[in-house]
């Protein structure tokens, strides 16, 4: 699938950063043009892999290149008066060989989390490619701020795109971690889930073609009808040295290793299994799901239909869904198989409901905090007047 990506903000800039070093050094081809927009010009500086001219700075007449502060109404009022910026940028991008876009934000600062569905309410109307969300949650030790801001923009951004994927800090951050290696990791993690995802479909001349293609329509099919996706994945080290082929494949002449039917077979329907129950970007229960979607790569010796085909009958109980797909991403060179496991439509989200709750208790702490600062100024500006004779 080829995704025109735009990363909006600190955390939205980083992660398409990371969406175009994964490209790169895997030749998947799905990222067909890159913006990154924010308000704070360091930010967009310290990006390695997004192209200088495709870095838009906007905000300069009001934030002078300094960032909103988390303060994400200021953010959206920006993204809304300085949208011909954004657009300019997005005219250079080939729509014509793109299948769908793709905006990437963190929902808990203030330039992303505002900004981020003011961009995809533009590209709605404009386009008429699918255009999905990728939001990243802040973790829940973040502050009070954040996860209010979260609160607000996951609400206006799922309204504003055709699906909105969704992955939790909270569930991934571990303790002890330092916050830049927490979240470089975290990136990668995003990366490595939604590359495979999307890279499914993407194959050049010369590579091995999948029993069971996965191509764009499959992924499209699956996200529509709009709400929350998450993403699950699992993987293990498989023996991938051409040199070990084996007696057998002496005999018949082919230079892939020989793998054990049964094994294979047994191995994809367990890490299918693992991918649904583990650790998803965003956890939930998976009963109730609306539509399912399962990739598995590997070497295509250490694939097979059967295994696939089991796993995605396994998907349709556990998600009572009848609208699963699956299939095959061959990746010759690859020293492991990995299931990928799109889940859509999700309904049984704690966190979603917990970062409501939340964000209600802080809005209250915050109007509690500002009326008794409102007070407390008054009281001193009182205190002021008796003591002070006037100056005229």
């Amino acid at each position: 699938m080829k995704l025109a990506m735009i990363g909006f903000g600190q955390a939205g800039g980083k992660i398409l950063d990371k969406f175009l070093e994964y490209d790169k050094r895997h030749d998947s081809g799905i990222v067909r043009a890159a913006v990154a927009v924010n308000t704070a010009k360091a930010d967009l500086m310290g990006l390695e892999h997004v192209p200088q001219e495709n870095r838009v700075l906007i905000g300069q007449s009001r934030v002078k290149g300094h960032g909103v502060g988390a303060d994400n109404e200021l953010g959206a009022e920006i993204a809304e008066e300085d949208i011909d910026e954004v657009q300019g940028a997005i005219d250079s991008i080939p729509v014509h060989e793109v299948d769908a876009f793709l905006v990437i934000a963190g929902l808990g600062g203030g330039t992303g989390s505002g900004g981020s569905p003011v961009i995809a309410k533009h590209l709605k109307r404009i386009y008429t490619e699918p255009v999905y969300g990728l939001g990243v949650l802040p973790g829940s030790d973040e502050g009070g701020i954040y996860t209010l801001n979260a609160a607000r923009s996951f609400q206006t951004f799922v309204r504003e795109v055709d699906n909105l994927l969704v992955f939790d800090n909270d569930a991934w951050r571990k303790s002890g971690e330092s916050m830049q290696g927490g979240y470089d990791e975290i990136n990668e993690e995003i990366v490595t889930r939604f590359g495979i995802l999307f890279g499914a479909g993407e194959v050049d001349e010369g590579r091995d073609v999948a029993e069971s293609v996965v191509d764009s329509s499959e992924i499209i099919n699956t996200l529509a009808g709009g709400g929350v996706s998450t993403v699950g994945y699992a993987s293990e080290g498989v023996d991938n040295e051409r040199n070990s082929s084996g007696l057998l494949s002496r005999f018949t002449g082919d230079d892939d290793p020989v793998e054990d039917s049964a094994s294979t077979t047994n191995r994809i329907t367990s890490l299918v299994r693992k991918a649904a129950l583990g650790r998803l970007t965003l956890p939930c229960e998976i009963e109730g799901s609306e539509r399912a979607l399962l990739v598995t790569a590997g070497p295509p010796h250490y694939l097979n239909r059967k295994g696939i085909e089991r796993g995605r009958k396994w998907l349709e109980e556990q998600t009572g869904s009848m609208e699963v797909r699956g299939g095959d991403y061959p990746v010759r060179d690859s020293q492991q198989v990995a299931s990928v496991v799109l889940l859509s439509g999700v309904n049984n989200v704690p966190r979603i409901k917990e970062l409501q709750e939340v964000a209600i208790e802080a809005q209250d702490n915050i109007d509690d905090i500002r009326e008794e600062s409102e007070e407390n100024l008054q009281d001193l500006v009182e205190d002021d007047d008796d003591e002070l004779e006037p100056l005229f």
